[in-house]
């Protein structure tokens, strides 16, 4: 049995993802953890491990902290997946919205449903730490009177009656997750070389003009397609800036081409991971 470390309890997004990701006839097993930092020691003391992280929202944007996470440890990205984040409002059964006097979830998630709520201006809107443990609350203490925003998967984990489904403002809410492990588990959880279609890379450039350009244009010659670039900032070296680049390509043999281009021209250059793209989950 897969051990699958999650960020948050059991019914998070984490947790449905990594159901999903694994399938219904794959049996897995999740290890929570209460945040990224101790997610990812987790899986630094434990080889054996398998984590999946959020790594970028389509509403919040990056997760910075992750990125940096990922770049610092010494896994490996071996796949992703793409999930519709969609809200629920559930509380206890025989409840009914009306009587209802608070409402209780992760700020992200109240704020992306910030529509709803404002309907129904009853509801004390308290913050708590995790969407699932917020539903975990009200089921373990009978909390009548207390409403959960969470996803349905958690709604059900903690036998909640749903009062209204998908009460997020934005439809088009998606985040994406990674799936990262020690390098050794490639053989295992990797993706075939031909399925391959997609890198993250980590790189920094020297403070010279046309830098970046330069990178762009020997990528976009062996017909790589840049799906994503994030910098921050490198505390210490003012006006410089690490760059984390995602790049989908057709030939697994021009991506690697392409990487042995641009690395004279690049330093600290790390390879995150090479995997299958994925497609959207909803």
């Amino acid at each position: 049995m897969k051990k699958v470390t999650i960020q948050g309890v059991a019914g998070c997004y984490h947790d449905a993802a990594a159901h999903l990701y694994f399938g219904p006839n794959e049996e897995i097993q999740t290890v929570a953890c209460d945040t990224f930092h101790s997610m990812f020691d987790t899986l630094a003391n434990d080889a054996s491990l398998i984590g999946i992280v959020a790594i970028e929202n389509t509403i919040a944007g990056s997760l910075l902290q992750n990125h940096e996470l990922l770049r610092q440890s010494n896994l490996r990205i071996f796949g992703e997946l793409k999930l519709r984040i969609s809200h629920v409002l559930c509380a206890l059964p025989g409840q009914d919205i009306d009587e209802l006097t608070e409402v209780n979830s992760h700020p992200m998630a109240l704020m992306q449903c910030e529509q709803f709520l404002r309907r129904h201006p009853n509801l004390k809107i308290v913050e708590h730490l995790d969407t699932a443990g917020s539903a975990k609350e009200i089921s373990e203490g009978s909390l009548t009177g207390h409403a959960a925003v969470c996803g349905e998967y958690a709604a059900e984990l903690y036998g909640l009656k749903i009062l209204e489904r998908s009460i997020e403002t934005n439809k088009r809410n998606f985040t994406r997750f990674l799936i990262i492990a020690d390098p050794l588990l490639g053989s295992e959880i990797g993706p075939a070389e031909s399925s391959i279609n997609k890198a993250s890379i980590v790189f920094t450039l020297p403070h010279t003009h046309g830098a970046l350009s330069k990178i762009l244009t020997i990528l976009s010659f062996y017909d790589i397609n840049l799906s994503k670039i994030q910098s921050t900032p490198i505390i210490g070296r003012e006006w410089e800036y690490r760059f984390y680049v995602d790049v989908t390509f057709d030939s697994l043999v021009r991506y690697h081409q392409a990487i042995e281009a641009v690395r004279p021209l690049i330093k600290d250059l790390k390879i995150l991971g090479e995997y299958a793209e994925a497609h959207i989950t909803h």
